[in-house]
């Protein structure tokens, strides 16, 4: 049996992170023969329930070492985890685990992920250092490629594939149904029913401020029904909190955590989505609902590029009018909208292959 262990930010709640992992425990056993997981994991318990794989602890390093020393396969990914934008101490962290894996000589594979930005000198060298001794590198899209090639690695060594969680099939509307019931949220098919799956910690910060007025206007003048989800539960539930204290009953939010499959359907019921998390959007996509991508990291935009779209704008440069302006011309070309992004799903879904076959391999080496 060959072991794999799989490295990630994983057992935090956030839908979109466990959403990876979904995707990437499904693609291997489907695709591979007599394999085992293991998942390193904030919450192994539930880790190991939810995904029926054997979990360790990402916080207890004598719980990694274990778990490195008996693997046959690192798989670093996917996500964005070789960063440190958002934490200048986590891209170490990753590295880390590379680096314990090789002191065994253990191989590893780099999974779909997304690179950068890494703003640090450093950090740069020690990445570029540990990936030029990987077994394999899969990126998520071209940026990340590029930006391995500026920091040193040689790109004929990267192959460029999508997110992982793209290959997540579509499921069920009654299930979203369901859920939406529960959470005292009634749909109203008379009017359109618009998600908003907003990144923001500052909650006094302007964006927050046109964001208000641009629901504010979809309410009054599109008479739309507006549901706040949060897709990192726990970072995001500030700005929903926030955005119920000054709309009151003109907004709804769902208040519980949910499970990739149904977070999937809730998404579905929406008539459009408006995603800050990248995630969101791409649950959107898989569930052929119209989105409106607005940027906080480089991430975003190569997504939405990926699908043939564009952000509207970046958190910094948000404003009500230009909103407006968007969402009715998303609204009037929906059908076309859908079938473009349709049309280049079925590209990237199977650009995503590379991956276990590139793991095959090394298994057969």
């Amino acid at each position: 049996m060959y072991k794999i262990l799989i490295s990630g930010y994983y057992g935090f709640n956030n839908i979109g992170d466990e959403s990876i992992l979904r995707a990437v425990v499904d693609n291997l056993q489907d695709r591979l023969e007599d394999i085992e997981i293991t998942v390193l994991s904030q919450d192994p318990v539930s880790t190991a329930e939810k995904y029926g794989v054997k979990s360790a602890s990402r916080k207890s390093m004598k719980s990694i070492v274990k778990a490195v020393k008996r693997c046959d396969l690192l798989v670093s990914g996917g996500g964005s985890l070789l960063q440190d934008v958002t934490s200048k101490k986590s891209i170490l962290y990753y590295l880390i685990i590379m680096w314990l894996a090789q002191l065994f000589r253990k191989k590893i594979f780099i999974y779909s992920q997304g690179i950068g930005p890494i703003n640090s000198n450093l950090n740069r060298r020690l990445t570029a250092r540990t990936l030029s001794k990987v077994s394999g590198i899969v990126v998520r899209d071209e940026a990340s490629k590029e930006f391995l090639a500026e920091i040193g690695v040689d790109p004929q060594r990267v192959e460029v594939t999508a997110d992982p969680v793209l290959r997540i099939k579509p499921v069920p509307l009654i299930i979203g149904q369901e859920i939406l019931r529960k959470e005292g949220i009634q749909i109203d098919r008379d009017r359109l029913t618009v998600g908003f799956a907003i990144r923001e910690r500052k909650t006094d910060s302007e964006f927050v401020d046109e964001l208000c007025i641009a629901i504010d206007r979809l309410v009054t003048e599109q008479k739309a029904q507006i549901v706040l989800i949060p897709f990192h539960y726990s970072e995001d539930v500030g700005v929903i909190e926030e955005l119920e204290k000054r709309l009151g009953d003109k907004v709804c939010s769902i208040k519980h955590k949910y499970l990739t499959n149904e977070m999937l359907s809730i998404i579905g019921n929406m008539d459009l989505l408006v995603g800050v998390r990248l995630h969101a959007l791409i649950h959107s996509a898989i569930m052929n609902v119209p989105m409106i991508g607005i940027s906080y990291d480089p991430k975003i935009n190569s997504f939405m590029k990926s699908i043939g779209m564009k952000a509207m704008c970046s958190i910094y440069d948000f404003n009500n009018q230009d909103f407006m302006e968007e969402f009715n011309k998303t609204i009037q070309h929906r059908e076309v909208i859908k079938n473009r992004v349709q049309e280049k799903l079925v590209h990237l879904t199977k650009a995503l292959d590379t991956n276990e076959e590139m793991i095959k391999k090394i298994m057969e080496k």
